[in-house]
C-alpha cells in the first residue's frame, strides 16, 4: 500500500486561479467515483485530502443514490441524469424479455451491448457536440451507445492497479490540446469490496478509506504540476454507501415458497426480482408479502418516491430486505458483513460528493441532493445542450459560480 500523502494547503498556488473566470471552452471536468464510499466515512476516518477539497470547493452533506442502491444502476444514473426506470439498467443483473437476453455485470457481451442502455450518457452528449471525452471503467462506456464511445475508453479489468488508472488520467490531461479530453470519468472499485467483507466499521475498511484519500492527494499533486491545473474541475463522488449486516439477520426466502411457482429469479440481497408463473402470481405475492423483514411489491405498485418498478425489465414481484437484513433464496456457507441496495431513504446508502475548480464556489456546504443532478452540473460547466434528463440544475446551482 502506498504511503499516505496529504496534499498540503501551503503547497498550492496554481489552484488559486480558480477564483478567476475561465471560459467554458477552456474548462475541464474530471470525475472520480470511489465505489461504496459512504457519506459519513470522512466524519469518522481521517481524509485530509477530501477535507482540502471541501475547504476550497464544495462538500455536499450527502449524495442520495437512486433505488435500487446498487452499483450499475447508480453509475449509469450519474452518467445519464435518469432514474433506472428510465435508463434501463434496473439491477446489476436482469432479464430483458423483448431481447430474450440477460444482462449481468461480468458478462462481457452483455456489458458491451448498446441495446441494454437507454438514455444518453454525458460522454455521448459531449462527443455529439465536439467535446472530447474519456472513461476509465465507467458503467456504460464500453458499449457504443447511440453509436458512440468516449474517444478514450478502457475495457474493465478489476485488478488493474489504482495508481495506473490515476497515471492514465493525468496522461490524458497532458495530451496535445487538439486531442485532449475535456471530460474524464474514472472509477475505483473500493471501498465497496472491503465494506462487504469487513463491514462499514471494520478496520480494513477504515485503512482502505485512508489509502483512497491518499490517492486523491496524489492525483491533486500531479494535477497541480500541469499547465491547465486552474482550468480543471475535480469531482470526487460515489455510487452508494454501505450498511452493516449480520448472519443473525438473514431470511431464507426458499423456506417460505415453492420454487416451482417461479420462472426467473434475478438479483441478490437485498434486492430480488422474480417472474412468476401466471397461475401462481396471487399466491406467490401473498406468501412473499408475509415474510418477516422483507417488503414485496407487485410491479408498478412501488412508492412513487422510489421512481422504480415500471420498466419492462422489472419483473412481476420486487423483493427488498429491511435495512441491515440479508435475504437469500437458500442458505449460504457465509454472509457479508456489509451490503447496499436498500431503500435510498436509509442514509447509510448515501454517498459522498466533493468538488473544486473554476466552476465551483469556495468553502460551500451543500444540502443532500440526488445523483441524477450530476449530469446537469457537468452539462452546465461545459455548456453542453442537455439531453432529456430527470435531474435538475436548480437543485445544485447554489454550488456553482454565477
Amino acid at each position: 500500500m502506498l504511503r499516505i500523502i496529504i496534499f498540503s494547503l501551503l503547497s498550492i498556488v496554481l489552484f488559486s486561479s480558480c477564483s478567476k473566470e475561465i471560459p467554458a471552452d477552456e474548462q475541464y471536468v474530471v470525475m472520480l467515483s470511489l465505489d461504496g464510499f459512504r457519506w459519513d466515512y470522512p466524519d469518522n476516518i481521517p481524509t485530509p485530502n477530501l477535507d482540502y477539497i471541501a475547504g476550497i470547493g464544495v462538500k455536499a452533506k450527502s449524495l442520495k443514490p437512486c433505488f435500487p442502491t446498487k452499483t450499475f444502476p447508480n453509475h449509469y444514473s450519474m452518467a445519464t441524469g435518469l432514474y433506472p426506470d428510465h435508463h434501463g439498467i434496473v439491477l446489476n443483473s436482469f432479464y430483458d424479455e423483448d431481447m430474450d437476453a440477460y444482462y449481468r455485470i461480468k458478462d462481457r457481451d452483455a456489458v458491451e451491448n448498446a441495446n441494454f442502455y437507454d438514455g444518453e450518457p454525458i460522454w455521448v452528449t459531449a462527443e455529439k457536440q465536439g467535446i472530447i471525452s474519456a472513461s476509465y471503467f465507467w458503467v456504460g462506456s464500453e458499449a457504443p451507445i447511440k453509436g458512440k464511445h468516449p474517444t478514450y475508453w478502457k475495457r474493465y479489468k478489476h485488478d488493474y492497479p489504482f495508481e495506473a488508472r490515476l497515471d492514465t488520467v493525468i496522461a490524458w490531461l497532458q495530451l496535445p490540446e487538439e486531442i485532449r479530453p475535456h471530460l474524464i470519468l474514472w472509477y475505483m472499485h473500493e471501498p465497496d469490496g472491503v465494506g462487504h467483507d469487513h463491514g462499514p466499521d471494520g478496520d480494513i475498511t477504515r485503512s482502505t478509506v485512508i489509502y483512497l484519500d491518499s490517492l486523491v492527494g496524489v492525483f491533486l499533486h500531479k494535477l497541480e504540476e500541469l499547465p491547465i491545473t486552474g482550468q480543471v474541475n475535480v469531482i470526487v463522488t460515489s455510487d452508494h454507501g454501505m450498511g452493516a449486516t449480520s448472519e443473525d439477520r438473514v431470511v431464507i426466502i426458499g423456506d417460505y415458497v415453492n420454487q416451482d411457482w417461479f420462472e426467473i429469479i434475478e438479483g441478490y440481497s437485498p434486492n430480488i426480482n422474480v417472474k412468476v408463473k401466471e397461475e401462481f402470481l396471487d399466491t406467490a405475492f401473498y406468501v412473499l408479502s408475509q415474510i418477516p423483514h422483507v417488503k414485496a411489491w407487485k410491479k408498478g405498485e412501488l412508492p412513487d418516491r422510489l421512481h422504480y418498478g415500471n420498466h419492462p425489465r422489472v419483473m412481476d414481484i420486487i423483493l427488498l430486505a429491511d435495512s441491515s437484513w440479508i435475504i437469500e433464496w437458500e442458505e449460504q456457507d457465509s454472509y457479508d458483513k456489509g451490503a447496499h441496495g436498500y431503500d435510498n431513504a436509509n442514509t447509510d446508502m448515501h454517498a459522498i460528493f466533493y468538488a473544486m475548480g473554476p466552476a465551483f464556489i469556495e468553502n460551500h456546504s451543500h444540502p443532500t441532493f440526488n445523483n441524477i443532478d450530476i449530469y446537469p452540473i457537468i452539462a452546465h460547466i461545459l455548456e453542453l445542450k442537455s439531453a432529456k434528463v430527470d435531474g435538475k440544475l436548480d437543485n445544485v446551482v447554489g454550488m456553482l459560480r454565477k
